[in-house]
């Protein structure tokens, strides 16, 4: 039998269940996800630094883990919490399973917890604090006292890195904490990457003579980014830029804008997003507990908004040739409603070339 553990919220609430990864006490931010597939996506996605994922999905891992669908190198939660596990997972790409996954990434995990009371918790009460320990919390000092911080210097890339045809245009990719689709997405659309890290200056982006600059997504608060934000408002202007997620809220930041905490964020794959332009709605991936506050913006354009609570999915900036969007059109296992927006990001780096 599995050693039996606490999750303990910040409200005081208690959940039981059982442990199934590495057997760590472990404190971070609860959020979940409504995602029924890509829970390898998940794990593997930067943005979710410092935070326990709740899965609103019941039965996770039933294909294992196929580190060909990983969004990059490692696994970067906190802690994982699901309804069910799968010991027996099923698909020929399967290379192990999800508890050996985790085991060896050292993620705490936790299982027969009741994810659709969590979940509801969560929806009532918003994002909070957790612990998860294998004794009853006592002490509340350090839970309360959670933070996350310096989220985006602890997922960049450490060094540059140069990927794709010789002559293919040239984009520079800042590197906040990117899932790995992005890049395939440009690869695949004959670019030229170079990735650089988060504290690459503007000076020494525009020195690799762009075509364009991508700025990814990533965790954390993005106002605590002084010195990112800084070094993108000097690259305004200067090449056609498309950002991505946290890039869509920095962009703004630069722009004088301002950003906000959401009560428990959009996580999943199943966002309606409105076009305003053509008034079609697009079904597409999120992850972010952040949003723009879009009336801020001076010089945007409100492009797109969520379908349900009508918040900032999309600013268009014309004079600076320049777009983003809160949603990852690169999403990957879906749904791929948006991916068109790279051929727009190609469209403009040509016209400017």
């Amino acid at each position: 039998m599995d050693k039996k553990v606490y999750v303990t919220l910040q409200n005081g609430k208690v959940f039981e269940g059982y442990s199934f990864g590495a057997e760590r006490e472990v404190i971070g931010e609860l959020v979940f996800t409504t995602g029924m597939t890509g829970y390898i996506e998940t794990l593997t996605d930067p943005s979710y630094y410092g935070q326990i994922v709740t899965q609103t999905f019941p039965l996770i891992g039933n294909y294992g883990i196929i580190p060909d669908d990983s969004e990059s190198k490692k696994c970067w939660l906190t802690a994982y919490i699901v309804r069910e596990k799968c010991d027996k997972p099923s698909n020929f790409r399967c290379r192990m399973t999800l508890e050996e996954y985790l085991k060896e990434q050292g993620i705490p995990a936790v299982y027969g917890v009741d994810t659709r009371e969590l979940t509801r918790t969560v929806r009532e009460s918003g994002v909070m604090n957790a612990a998860i320990t294998f004794k009853p919390l006592q002490d509340f000092t350090e839970l309360k006292r959670y933070k996350i911080k310096n989220a985006v210097k602890a997922v960049t890339s450490a060094e540059c890195g140069v990927k794709g045809k010789e002559n293919g245009l040239n984009v520079v990719l800042y590197d906040f904490g990117a899932k790995g689709n992005i890049e395939r997405e440009l690869l695949k659309r004959g670019c030229r990457v170079t990735v650089v890290p988060e504290n690459c200056t503007a000076e020494e982006v525009l020195k690799l003579d762009p075509d364009g600059i991508m700025l990814t997504n990533g965790p954390g608060d993005p106002a605590e980014n002084t010195e990112l934000i800084e070094n993108i408002r000097k690259l305004i202007g200067k090449k056609p830029i498309f950002g991505i997620c946290l890039g869509h809220q920095l962009f703004a930041l630069a722009m004088g804008g301002q950003t906000r905490k959401m009560k428990y964020g959009h996580r999943g794959a199943n966002q309606p997003v409105k076009q305003l332009s053509v008034g079609k709605v697009f079904i597409s991936s999120q992850n972010h507990g952040y949003e723009v506050v879009s009336d801020s913006v001076k010089g945007g354009v409100l492009s797109f908004i969520n379908g349900n609570d009508g918040t900032c999915e999309g600013m268009d900036y014309p004079e600076y040739n320049a777009f983003t969007v809160q949603f990852h059109p690169e999403a990957c296992g879906g749904p791929h409603d948006a991916n068109y927006l790279f051929d727009e990001f190609i469209a403009r780096m040509k016209k400017e070339k």
